[in-house]
């Protein structure tokens, strides 16, 4: 699909709008029909709207006109957006409706009067350009609104090449900030990037047969094909840096425009002031530019210094400025001097400001000066669906949340470069923190890091899933796992590092990625393991809490109690007489009537079963639960027959035994489609293989779930390894089969 393509079509469209008014009778004098929005500007694609006005002044009436005019067009199948409107109704709505004004800054005459035509599209000029400054803030609240619900087409796992930030409205959008007259634009490059994207648009449209802007994930191979690039992940980076580069000019743009919207209005031209801010660097406006006498190429620190004080004071990095220093600037030497580690640090550490300065560094060439390993991880799409961006800007972002947390650690310079760089391994075959360890410590040694805080930047950004991973797959009260921990960390100042590590990489993820839940799991974990730090000594199981039994269960029959948990949800309290499979009725009673499980435990006192879950429900009816739990335990109810694994298209699980998890216990972890029944047809398949789960803890990324169970044999210990691998073997044939293994 190409710009000829899109001409042509709209050639054909005008000769039909054309000779539709032709024999409609319309006059050659007071009324004209135009093209107005996409079709004005002439990019129609396959499956667009023809959007047509008849204009008329007061000399002529359009009555029968019209209806001879549109008839024809309904014939001929097109889909027609069409209205009959007064020139000076025209300009009402223009008024009171930026949506109408934006569409009739690209009307184009059809048919009829050009006069007419000439005159109107004078006069929408002229009335945008006398109303601009009142009425641009409504218009970056619009464009502002949109970008939130619709996320950067950069980022966005669904994108939409219409409606997203870099989408075809801002690109659209741009073009009607330069039609103010009060900002300037770089044409050539905003041109090039809107045809490509129209391009995209129009292979869009041809894949899914219809008008749809939104790009499905299925759709990326046929879009390669299109665009005649090699696989789908060629076709997504070259879709999402189109979209960047539009995001990049709409952020700058709106940035100038923030700036002549906060001065004086004047009459003559305003000359530029120079206000130095340090060596070489100088303040105009609102953007940081090169100072009068400076020479990049005898100053290798000026880029740094420029990015580091256009975040700092939240003024945007001059891209005319950052493209010189790209192609100017002396090399920083090897390794860097403190100053440049120093002003490294202040980017990073600048909050949300960052982002702006560091799209212009990309989009410029000068971030390869800074950090050439960025080009690893550029436009890289992630893996795990519970990231809401692309690797690099989750890096970017990562960065911005750690920045919220420097003064919580001792070393914030060591926290920022970690945050950059923990990614920097993503995009291979090997496992991204190992692959990421060395080539972080190969960058912080050229940074001219000391040899020591080289090592705990190569330390944090191999384990810097190791919190979040162990805090919510592994039992907090088993000594075991503070001891792997520990055996990782080795200090303090690396545990309080890594933690504000796996806050800013969670929080910068997605909002589940760092809930309430999550945050307490990671928070708990740490203190535990700051504790066994402190003292030089590992933890000790604890004791299993003397539980008082009612009377009603040492009669035979069960309670249920259910209080706030701390972190959200709801803590459920169930006992009941011990036996094996306990646990799998009440993973099936939650799973039956969908409430979401986070962890449960399990104990033996007297003959007892004590269980104590966390759900993430809010709160629930015990009254509810407790009938339904009695029709499971009498029988009346079974849910094997309601909970089966019934999508044989999703991944096949996996099922692992972790033998150094645990020392009291067999740890069984099990991935599978996050769907409901999985915790139960678990817990059932062991219950009929005579084995006791003492925990199960239970999480979900995106669309995966990550449960683990703690196993042991009944009125025993940890299974032996030819126990646990039938177990693991029987739970997997349970989850691929959909049914639970026979037996209870």
């Amino acid at each position: 699909m190409t710009a000829e393509e899109r001409t042509r079509r709209t050639a054909e469209a005008d000769a039909l709008c054309e000779s539709a008014y032709e024999k409609s009778g319309g006059t050659p004098h007071g009324m004209a029909l135009v093209a107005v929005g996409g079709y004005g500007r002439r990019e129609l694609a396959p499956f667009s709207d023809l959007d047509v006005v008849l204009v008329h002044d007061e000399s002529t009436d359009p009555g029968e006109v019209a209806s001879q005019v549109w008839y024809p067009l309904w014939d001929s199948g097109v889909n027609l957006d069409h209205s009959v409107r007064l020139l000076p109704e025209m300009l009402t709505a223009a008024q009171a409706d930026l949506k109408v004004a934006l569409g009739l800054l690209d009307l184009r005459h059809l048919a009829g009067d050009p006069s007419l035509t000439l005159r109107l599209r004078t006069a929408v000029l002229a009335q945008w350009r006398r109303d601009a400054r009142d009425r641009l803030p409504d218009l970056a609240a619009m464009v502002r609104k949109r970008h939130e619900l619709m996320g950067e087409l950069g980022h966005r796992s669904v994108p939409d090449v219409k409606e997203s930030a870099g989408g075809l409205r801002d690109a659209t959008v741009l073009k009607a900030l330069t039609a103010t007259w009060l900002v300037d634009v770089p044409h050539a490059e905003l041109e090039v990037s809107r045809q490509q994207l129209l391009d995209v648009r129009d292979l869009v449209h041809g894949v899914a047969g219809r008008a749809v802007d939104r790009i499905s994930p299925e759709m990326w191979s046929d879009l390669a094909t299109g665009l005649d690039l090699p696989d789908a992940r060629s076709a997504q980076v070259h879709v999402r840096a189109i979209g960047r580069r539009i995001t990049h000019l709409s952020r700058l743009t709106w940035r100038r425009v923030d700036d002549v919207l906060r001065r004086p209005r004047t009459t003559g031209p305003r000359r530029p002031q120079l206000t130095t801010v340090a060596p070489g660097v100088a303040l105009s406006g609102a953007e940081i530019v090169l100072d009068r006498g400076a020479d990049p190429r005898k100053d290798p620190l000026l880029l740094l210094r420029a990015a580091a004080e256009a975040a700092e004071r939240d003024v945007l990095l001059a891209p005319p400025t950052a493209g010189r220093l790209a192609r100017d600037a002396a090399p920083l030497p090897d390794p860097w001097p403190d100053e440049a580690r120093q002003l490294l640090v202040r980017l990073l550490a600048a909050g949300p400001s960052l982002l702006p300065v560091w799209e212009t560094l990309e989009e410029t060439g000068a971030l390869n000066k800074i950090l050439p390993e960025w080009e690893r991880i550029r436009l890289l799409p992630h893996a795990s669906a519970i990231h809401r961006f692309t690797v690099d800007r989750h890096v970017v972002e990562t960065c911005i949340e750690a920045s919220a947390l420097i003064r919580h650690v001792s070393r914030p310079d060591v926290l920022m470069v970690a945050s950059l760089l923990h990614d920097i391994g993503k995009g291979g075959l090997t496992e991204h923190s190992v692959a990421g360890e060395p080539v972080a410590r190969e960058v912080a040694t050229r940074m001219g890091f000391a040899p020591d805080s080289v090592e705990l930047i190569a330390q944090l950004v191999r384990w810097h899933l190791l919190l979040s991973e162990t805090a919510t797959t592994r039992d907090p009260d088993d000594p075991a796992t503070v001891e792997l921990v520990v055996r990782h960390v080795g200090s303090p100042e690396a545990l309080e590092l890594l933690t504000a590590l796996t806050q800013a990489d969670a929080s910068a993820a997605s909002p589940q990625a760092w809930s309430s839940w999550r945050s307490q799991l990671v928070l708990d974990l740490s203190r535990r393991v700051g504790r066994a730090l402190e003292e030089g000594r590992m933890p000790t199981a604890p004791e299993v809490p003397d539980t008082d039994v009612p009377r009603e269960v040492l009669e035979g029959g069960f309670t249920i109690t259910a209080e706030a948990g701390e972190a959200g949800g709801s803590l459920v309290h169930v006992l009941a007489p011990d036996r094996v499979g306990l646990l799998a009725d009440l993973a099936g009673l939650f799973a039956l009537h969908r409430i979401p499980v986070r962890s449960a435990r399990v104990w033996h006192q007297d003959g007892v079963g004590v269980s104590h879950w966390h759900l993430g429900q809010e709160s629930v009816d015990v009254g509810f639960l407790r009938s339904k739990l009695a029709a499971i335990f009498e029988g009346r109810v079974e849910p094997s027959e309601r909970l089966r694994i019934h999508d044989p298209a999703r991944l096949a699980p996996t099922v692992q035994v972790r033998g150094d998890a645990s020392r009291t216990s067999t740890v069984l972890e099990v991935r599978a489609a996050d769907q409901p029944g999985v915790v139960y047809l678990v817990c059932t398949t062991l219950a009929a293989m005579d084995i006791d789960v003492r925990s199960a803890h239970v999480d979900t990324l995106g669309p995966q779930a990550v449960d683990v169970f703690y196993l042991q044999e009944a009125g025993a210990g940890a299974l032996s390894e030819l126990r646990a691998a039938d177990a693991a073997h029987a739970v997997r044939a349970a989850l691929t089969g959909g049914r639970p293994t026979e037996g209870r």
